[in-house]
């Protein structure tokens, strides 16, 4: 059974710092690429950023770009994802995704695997 766990949202005020974290059971996490995705309530679920089975590709949403970096650890079956200068508008429930593909991964669709979510609130 394909386990994520998310962990490390929290509160934090604009310009802070949170770390993300997923851990990832049940799969052979190096073949399997990696995402985090956010909704924000009354919003569409929305790409953050995504790294492959390697971590030789990252790719991110334009709005994160120089803030967030999407990084894995494939030792320990883990992702993570550094957020700084965090501000009001990424407050949202970021999820993690796994997908066995490595195109399309940017799109929801593309991966086959959920995480729970974790909250990140961001005050001003």
């Amino acid at each position: 059974q394909v386990q994520l766990v998310e962990s490390g949202g929290g509160l934090v005020q604009a310009g802070g710092s949170l770390r993300l974290s997923c851990a990832a059971s049940g799969l052979t996490f190096i073949k399997y690429s990696m995402g985090w995705f956010r909704q924000a309530p009354g919003k569409e679920r929305e790409f953050v950023a995504a790294i492959s089975w390697s971590g030789g590709r990252t790719y991110y949403v334009d709005s994160v770009k120089g803030r967030f970096t999407i990084s894995r650890d494939n030792a320990k079956n883990t992702d993570y994802l550094q957020m700084n200068s965090l501000k009001p508008e990424d407050t949202a429930v970021y999820y993690c995704a796994a997908t066995g593909s490595a195109i399309g991964l940017g799109y929801a669709r593309s991966y086959a695997y959920w995480g729970q979510g974790t909250q990140v609130t961001v005050s001003s």
